[in-house]
């Protein structure tokens, strides 16, 4: 057990990260000497940064905590923290359930965590980050919470209302990190295009993401989880004639067909959602779209996923994820619907439409062979240099192989790279 040294463990998505990655940099001005995500933990203090958003994943939270309290009580583990998702959640619960942690912080008092070690938060530090990604890429959080009330989603429930961080702020802390060799930068928000609304009483992503491409040094940008209805228009024109900001856009639309889309509170209509899509490629020409569906709702018939495998089939997105539904207590599915799609229905959904998607991703990555592509390098994993184009986001999108053949490429550079073959999920390519 090492003195002095604390362990942080993030569970979730990029959105804890960036917590993690704040508080890291506050202990380590404390004295503390800090690991992420270490193979084999061996601080005497814990810190384990929770998910809460679906079964799976508040499953994994919870074991990951038991298996630190038993460290605990092996005498392996001084303190034992726990923060994030889960713990806003079901603070009370959990302090019964398992004793052994010393204290449950919820997503936004963590800074307590601090004051409990005896330390002080800096506030002159707040847009200060020790980064846990590569130093050329980073994730930026822009806002927290969301106004959208979807029927499935327990994340209004943990995170509260939408909070839009000011402009300025956000901006100095893309030249800190610039400042610090970051080039690409991952836009995160649990809903970016409602950006603004609170602060400024209007949508600002456009405005925000031109003067985040503005910042010498900033070379990629990426945009993360948006929302389909009342989409920010003025951010086509930005994409197209920003070569910097990155022909990308991740945003969930869960279901196209009007019943499901309805019993989902999603505000926009299946008419809508094939109008959004042919605008953004009318007006993003080379625009690579990815997208996050959901099967097993509720009250979903045949009919309605007969009608999403046609919409996967007809739109034939870049990129996709699925997933099953799973029942949230407090949401309005859980409080209004019966879950009563059999877990065998809704996993044998959502291998089928994997399976469709497989195909397209694999038909769309082999129509790349013969591009020339400029790509980022990540990382070295065997023979091979690892990169990614402007279309893929780190750990989530296929990545672009390159055989090191004796050729010294510098990890966080830019080269131009010839595409020479594909499989179903990767690029393999070689340097120009």
């Amino acid at each position: 057990m090492k003195k002095n040294t604390i362990d942080i463990i993030t569970l979730g998505c990029s959105k804890n990260l960036v917590d993690s990655e704040h508080l890291m940099r506050q202990l380590e001005e404390a004295g503390y000497h800090v690991t992420h995500d270490a193979e084999r933990p061996q601080g005497e203090i814990a810190v384990i940064n929770t998910c809460g958003f679906i079964g799976d994943a508040k499953e994994e939270s919870i074991n990951m905590i038991l298996e630190f309290a038993q460290a605990k009580e092996e005498g392996l583990l001084k303190k034992l923290y726990v923060m994030g998702c889960l713990s806003e959640r079901y603070l009370k619960e959990l302090a019964i359930e398992i004793p052994q942690v010393d204290k449950f912080y919820g997503k936004f008092n963590w800074k307590e965590l601090l004051h409990d070690l005896g330390k002080n938060y800096r506030e002159e530090l707040h847009n200060e980050r020790v980064l846990t990604t590569p130093t050329h890429y980073a994730y930026l959080k822009i806002s927290e919470g969301c106004d959208r009330k979807c029927s499935y989603c327990a994340i209004p429930i943990i995170t509260g209302r939408h909070v839009s961080r000011p402009m300025e702020e956000i901006l100095q802390e893309v030249r800190y990190l610039v400042d610090r060799g970051v080039k690409e930068f991952q836009i995160i928000a649990q809903e970016l295009t409602y950006y603004g609304v609170d602060l400024y009483h209007k949508q600002m992503l456009p405005e925000l993401v031109e003067r985040i491409a503005d910042i010498p040094g900033v070379e990629w940008i990426r945009l993360h989880y948006a929302y389909p209805a009342h989409f920010p228009t003025d951010l086509f024109r930005v994409m197209r004639e920003r070569p910097n900001v990155c022909k990308y856009m991740d945003i969930a639309l869960q279901h196209i067909s009007d019943n499901m889309l309805q019993k989902m509170r999603r505000h926009v209509t299946k008419e809508q959602t094939y109008q959004l899509i042919e605008n953004f490629r009318k007006e993003v020409p080379g625009i690579h779209l990815r997208t996050t569906l959901m099967v097993g709702h509720p009250g979903e018939t045949e009919a309605d996923f007969e009608e999403l495998k046609e919409f996967v089939r007809k739109v034939r997105f870049d990129r996709m994820g699925a997933f099953a539904y799973s029942e949230e207590e407090g949401t309005f599915a859980a409080n209004n619907y019966e879950d009563n799609i059999s877990q065998e229905v809704k996993q044998a959904r959502l291998d089928e439409l994997m399976a469709i998607q497989q195909e397209i991703s694999s038909e769309l990555s082999a129509a790349k062979i013969g591009r020339q592509m400029k790509v980022i390098i990540d990382r070295v994993e065997g023979d091979y240099y690892i990169g990614r184009t402007e279309f893929d986001s780190p750990e989530v999108d296929p990545e672009v192989l390159i055989e090191r053949n004796g050729e010294q490429l510098i990890i966080g550079n830019f080269y131009q790279v010839e595409i020479v073959n594909s499989d179903d999920f990767d690029l393999y390519g070689h340097i120009i």
